[in-house]
């Protein structure tokens, strides 16, 4: 997060995440259902506090809830630096790590400072602006002020780690197709 709006938004975003509903996806009003297994949850629950006991900081969240299931609090951090497993790890359940940047320069540095490239969203108002940070992001799908998704008809695949060539959409469908080159010479 720009420096200037770091912390505005740390407390919003945090007071947005202590009021989501973790239980049954089924239900109405929930907004977080467990992760797909045990194993999944302790993962989680390893590399939230591996990060902790080095210094960074669980805002909200960390913790397995206690209920029957994979359940894990939706957790925000702070503090994460190079070295730490949540700087390079993906981590598959809900935490999301917030970064203080002097501006939108360094922000798109630490973005592309992984070995990952899935997707990426960015939010802001001067929507040129927004493009401009899209477009510079080493990413293989970029959602502008909302959060990403699939649909039939675009391709869906990242860049370094996160994959090689696209699902879904045209390029989706070229993956399958047998294609020939004839040369003539002379």
């Amino acid at each position: 997060m720009v420096d200037p709006l770091y912390d505005r938004f740390l407390g919003a975003f945090t007071d947005a995440v202590r009021a989501l509903t973790v239980g049954d996806p089924t239900d109405d009003g929930v907004s977080f259902g467990p992760l797909s297994s045990e194993e999944a949850a302790r993962a989680v629950i390893a590399q939230v506090s591996d990060v902790v006991e080095q210094g960074a900081t669980a805002v909200t969240g960390g913790t397995r809830l206690a209920r029957e299931g994979a359940f894990v609090e939706p957790t925000v951090l702070t503090g994460v630096a190079p070295g730490m497993r949540a700087y390079r790890e993906e981590i598959f359940g809900p935490v999301a790590v917030v970064y203080r940047v002097p501006d939108t320069a360094t922000a798109i540095r630490l973005a592309n400072d992984t070995p990952y490239g899935l997707g990426s969203v960015v939010f802001g108002r001067d929507i040129p602006a927004a493009k401009a940070v899209a477009d510079a992001l080493d990413v293989g799908m970029v959602s502008i002020n909302g959060p990403s998704g699939t649909q039939e008809d675009l391709p869906f695949g990242g860049v370094k780690l996160s994959g090689v060539g696209r699902e879904l959409g045209a390029y989706g469908m070229a993956e399958f197709v047998n294609r020939k080159v004839i040369r003539v010479r002379g």
